[in-house]
């Protein structure tokens, strides 16, 4: 377990809270609905993210071509997230744009 001594739990988690927050508001903007499953799996992420954010711990390294096939748009709100917090870098928004994707799929059922 890493060192968290950085950041504090609840600032962890307040961080994340408003971020969610936020998702929320980009969701319902885009009417896109995320199920429970798909919700739980973005508030962890979002915690990791708010994590490594205040803690300045490194993501593992990401490979580029494993997202080429997000969508632009999902990929532009999921860097627009990553923006909040002011210092994460671009895979992050990688990462975050899978959450996006994948929940945008289910207003196509």
């Amino acid at each position: 377990m890493a060192d968290h001594s950085a950041a504090s739990t609840e600032a962890i988690q307040a961080l994340a809270d408003r971020v969610m927050g936020q998702i929320g508001d980009v969701f319902a903007a885009q009417a896109i609905f995320p199920n429970a499953v798909q919700q739980q799996m973005l508030s962890s992420h979002v915690r990791a993210m708010a994590l490594r954010s205040l803690s300045g711990e490194p993501l593992p390294e990401v490979e580029e071509e494993l997202f080429e096939d997000i969508s632009q748009q999902s990929m532009q709100l999921a860097q627009q997230i990553v923006d909040l917090f002011g210092n994460l870098p671009k895979e992050e928004a990688w990462l975050l744009s899978v959450h996006f994707e994948v929940a945008k799929e289910n207003n196509d059922e």
